[in-house]
Parts: structure tokens; C-alpha cells; sequence
């Protein structure tokens, strides 16, 4: 199955945000990251981790915009953006977990897909996130393996 090709223009995501909101938004990138990375240093495994990062908090922050799908794409671009900066372990599976936990506490349904690519002679994985079959992280050129 390959990946869906509509995708939308990744928006900056410092786009209508005040500064106060870019800093908050920021902060809570770095706790997910923490949080992540913690999850990830006690050998969860991935199935685990994820079911502890989509647990919904007792109160649900407003997604910045009314379009559900235009949010996660520029959720997306700022959880890049932010882990870009971080001088750690920021690849790909790591921030499609901090995001996907960023799009849980907003309510936004996403899907978690592995893919990769099988040639024998640059066999790779990739992790991305998706909402509704579109992409919120870069999937590359990678098969589909699996979803959760």
C-alpha cells in the first residue's frame, strides 16, 4: 500500500500565534519530548508507549484553528521545528510520538504508520503520523508496513 499523495503546504507554524502562545506551544513540545524519551529509556515497547501517549488528560487544549487537518499539519511543522534545535535523539520516531502526543491532548485522531523501504541494499525504516490518510510528518518514499 503506498502512501497517499495529497498533502498540504506544511504553514509556518508561528502563523496567527502570539508570542506567548509560541512559547507555550514550544514548552510543551520539549515536556512531550521528555516524556517520550523517557518512555522510550525504560524499554516500553511501542504498543505501550503509545497507549500511554494517547491517554486523554482530564481537560483537552483548543486546536489553534477550526480546520482539524490544517492544525495537525502545522502542529507537525512546529514539533519538527522544535526538535530541530535539540542536540539529542530527535529522528523520526521520536517525533511522530511527540507529536502524535500533541495531537491526543488537542483531540485529534491520528495514525501512527511505520514504513520502509525493503531493498536489500539500503533497507531503512521511517516513522510518520498521519490524520485522516494525510501525511502531518514527511513520509517519504517508504512502503507502508504498519499502522497503529
Amino acid at each position: 500500500m503506498s502512501v497517499p499523495s495529497r498533502s498540504l503546504r506544511a504553514p509556518s507554524h508561528q502563523e496567527g500565534l502570539t508570542l506567548g502562545q509560541r512559547l507555550q506551544l514550544g514548552c510543551e513540545i520539549l515536556g512531550s519530548y521528555v516524556r517520550v524519551r523517557r518512555l522510550l529509556w525504560r524499554r516500553k515497547d511501542l504498543p505501550t508507549v503509545l497507549a500511554l501517549l494517547r491517554e486523554q488528560p482530564q481537560k483537552l487544549r483548543s486546536t489553534p484553528e477550526d480546520d482539524v487537518l490544517r492544525s495537525g499539519v502545522r502542529l507537525g511543522s512546529a514539533v519538527g521545528k522544535a526538535l530541530n534545535v535539540i542536540p539529542a535523539d530527535s529522528r523520526c520516531l521520536v517525533r511522530s510520538l511527540v507529536l502524535t502526543r500533541i495531537l491526543t491532548v488537542r483531540g485529534i485522531e491520528s495514525v501512527f504508520v511505520i514504513g520502509v523501504n525493503a531493498d536489500p541494499h539500503d533497507f531503512g525504516a521511517h516513522a510518520w503520523v498521519e490524520h485522516k490518510g494525510v501525511p502531518l510528518l514527511p513520509p517519504s518514499d517508504f512502503q507502508r508496513l504498519a499502522e497503529l
